[in-house]
């Protein structure tokens, strides 16, 4: 939600720096801007990395279940 703020931000006074001719207010609406979608790519890399991990833990927990051929196998006292 920060970055949209940032953005906004950012853009208000790069406007604000072109009307009253402050190219150093235009300059830091531009930093603000930048700096708002760095945090928007930043929290786009957070949700990536966390769904990578959420579906790693899935598919782990699919191969371990009990009642697969492996646990049925351990379970039965027969010798590998």
């Amino acid at each position: 939600m920060g970055e949209i703020i940032d953005k906004v931000k950012g853009k208000a006074k790069q406007v604000e720096g072109k009307v009253t001719g402050n190219k150093a207010r235009q300059a830091e609406g531009i930093a603000d801007e930048m700096k708002g979608k760095a945090k928007g790519k930043f929290e786009e890399l957070k949700t990536d990395i966390k769904r990578a991990a959420r579906k790693e833990d899935d598919s782990e927990e699919q191969t371990l279940r009990p009642g697969d051929a492996g646990e049925a196998h351990r379970n039965s006292g027969a010798r590998p």
